[in-house]
């Protein structure tokens, strides 16, 4: 099942993909309820929705829009929270990120995590409103996104999955200098626009868990990332269970679980991104999200 937040004529409505993903079907009218925004479908649909949500995708009387008739946003405008980040999860990003980007970082003995602001997350074919003026090393991070589906707090790693709604895939686009040039790491991640999911929320119930996905990012056509979640240095459910002992989660909350090898940062000289260039972020199983650099 694949949840959608999506514009016609202006209106925003939240719907799902039919079998097909020709089209995307209102999930208010199919249900009969009137949810007023993802995070509200995140916190209370409930397992009898989804069974009706099922059938309507794949019922032809429901004809729902076109995708070429609509606009498709980020799955969720604004976390109720800051993005939960966690850093340095792939071990090759690890030995890219020692080699070019501090050369005294060793392997962390904790997970690392920070945090990322957006006042507003952007969706796919949006663009970034880049901040040369204040960096002009603009990098991608193609990630796969955890969004919470209820309140949590001490989630033991067996439970894990209960506490998840489904998944998304993030860019963390990155001001490299303004991230060197402070100890946190919280101002190079958090400019305006550099935050962008979608097209979608995947359904936890759409793979096996914890999840094995390929994960690619590619700019101006050229692969630059690529790799599979299986090589997290930690899994989901230990990132889950460690940030919520003693730290409450809630529904609506987005965890980005790290990037692989490949960033603009790791290449010698650089790719850092410039102002007409397109990324693509792919997770098969979830989709494309396309930015365009502006």
């Amino acid at each position: 099942m694949k949840f959608v937040r999506f514009k016609k004529n202006n209106i925003e409505k939240i719907g799902i993909f039919n079998y097909d993903e020709t089209r995307v079907l209102d999930l208010n009218e199919i249900l009969n309820k009137n949810f007023l925004s993802m995070i509200d479908v995140v916190e209370n649909i409930d397992n009898k929705d989804l069974e009706v949500l099922a059938k309507a995708k794949i019922d032809s009387k429901y004809q729902g829009n076109l995708v070429k008739d609509i606009k498709i946003c980020s799955p969720i405008k604004r976390s109720i929270h800051d993005i939960i980040c966690v850093g340095v999860n792939y071990r090759d990003h690890l030995e890219e990120t020692q080699k070019n980007f501090d050369k005294g970082f060793d392997k962390p003995k904790k997970i690392v995590y920070f945090s990322k602001r957006a006042y507003e997350i952007i969706g796919p074919e949006d663009s970034v409103k880049s901040r040369m003026d204040l960096d002009k090393k603009l990098d991608y991070e193609v990630e796969l996104a955890v969004i919470i589906g209820k309140k949590g707090k001490d989630i033991p790693e067996k439970d894990v999955e209960e506490y998840i709604f489904g998944y998304s895939i993030f860019n963390d686009f990155s001001a490299r200098e303004l991230q060197q040039s402070h100890v946190q790491w919280y101002r190079g991640k958090s400019l305006d626009t550099y935050s962008a999911m979608g097209p979608v929320i995947l359904h936890k119930s759409a793979l096996p868990f914890p999840i094995e996905v390929d994960i690619k990012s590619f700019v101006n056509g050229e692969l630059r990332q690529s790799s599979n979640t299986r090589l997290f240095l930690a899994d989901i459910p230990k990132i889950i269970s460690e940030i919520s002992t003693g730290i409450t989660l809630e529904a609506g909350d987005i965890i980005i679980t790290g990037t692989p090898a490949g960033v603009g940062l790791g290449f010698n000289p650089p790719k850092f991104l410039k102002k007409g260039d397109q990324v693509i972020c792919e997770i098969p199983e979830i989709g494309k999200l396309k930015n365009i650099i502006e």
